[in-house]
């Protein structure tokens, strides 16, 4: 794997690392690119001759409380900010400061466009006084900013990230001298206002319904849930599975549906347990949607999409099979001339 790939593959594991942790979380892939996970979910003790640092909105005297930089603009409004960078390490540290779009990944992370993808939502929005920071040790600088909402802006949300990032050359396995981007970044959320519609939909159901030869089965449920509408969302998942008649059969599940960006779509995949064979069984999926940003429910219908799949009795039926040949032979017999 040459210099390049393995530079790239470190980006996107400290992008999805960083995303799946608060908003400070500490990015520290390692040579040659890791796994998700490997960047620190919490700051870790300043390692020495390492770099740590951390982000977070500012104040006008440091960090101002807020997890995130959150805005409700319209479109031609301008809006000036500060982010503070901490460098909690024991040498000085120069880093490149930017901003970028959001995006979530296959498995409902909040992500980052790495440093090779160009931005073209808020990631183009925001300007920086200076492309660099130096911060020294155990300091702290803050970076103003400022974030102008096109005229053309579209109404509802969007997401992206304030990033800063300092790349490190590392020797891989092999002698080979790499270069390594280690970010960290704070989130950013837009409303732009005008018409919101929260949406979701249910776009893919499918159903799979197993069971041994005697007794109850589960009912496999994979379903995809994708933001049709302008805002980002969560909801809440119910899925129960009904025999004939409407009688409820198996345990229902509920989950949490991840923060969804507008445009964006996850794929999950249940097990509905207990599920008697009785012949037409009918899976429901029924969401109802939230707000991520308060966790009150939205004005809006629950989604429900239905999917049928067959249980059959073996079991019941063998019985019944046997009964009629059982049934027939003796009719056979005593028809049978003396």
């Amino acid at each position: 794997m040459n210099a390049t790939v393995r530079t790239a593959a470190a980006s996107l594991a400290a992008f999805l690392a960083l995303a799946a942790g608060p908003p400070s979380a500490l990015a520290e892939p390692t040579p040659g690119g890791s796994a998700p996970g490997a960047a620190a979910s919490s700051a870790p003790a300043p390692g020495k001759g390492g770099f740590t640092w951390a982000v977070r909105p500012s104040g006008p005297t440091g960090p101002s409380g807020r997890d995130y930089f959150v805005y409700t603009a319209s479109p031609g409004q301008r809006i000036k900010d500060r982010v503070t960078i901490t460098n909690l390490g024991d040498k000085p540290l120069t880093l490149r400061v930017y901003a970028t779009d959001a995006f979530n990944t296959a498995d409902g992370a909040f992500a980052l466009l790495t440093a090779d993808r160009q931005a073209t939502g808020v990631g183009t929005w925001a300007a920086f006084t200076a492309g660099t920071q130096t911060v020294k040790p155990g300091k702290r600088v803050q970076v103003p900013f400022t974030l102008t909402v096109p005229n053309d802006a579209t109404p509802g949300d969007h997401s992206g990230g304030v990033v800063t990032a300092v790349t490190e050359q590392r020797t891989a396995n092999g002698g080979q001298r790499v270069n390594v981007d280690r970010r960290v970044a704070a989130r950013v959320h837009v409303r732009v206002n005008g018409p919101l519609t929260p949406s979701v939909q249910v776009d893919s159901l499918t159903t799979d319904y197993s069971a041994p030869a005697a007794g109850s089965g589960s009912m496999k449920v994979t379903y995809r849930v994708r933001n049709t509408g302008n805002v980002r969302v969560t909801a809440s998942a119910r899925i129960t599975s009904a025999g004939p008649f409407g009688w409820t059969r198996g345990k229902a599940v509920s989950r949490p549906i991840p923060e969804l960006l507008p445009g964006s779509s996850y794929t999950f995949t249940e097990r509905v347990a207990g599920v008697v064979p009785a012949g037409p069984l009918t899976t429901s999926v029924r969401l109802s949607l939230a707000d991520p940003a308060t966790g009150g429910a939205l004005p809006s219908r629950p989604v429900v999409r239905t999917a049928s799949a067959w249980g059959v009795p073996w079991l019941g039926l063998g019985v019944l099979v046997l009964v009629v040949a059982g049934g027939v032979l003796l009719v056979c017999r005593r028809r049978r001339p003396a």
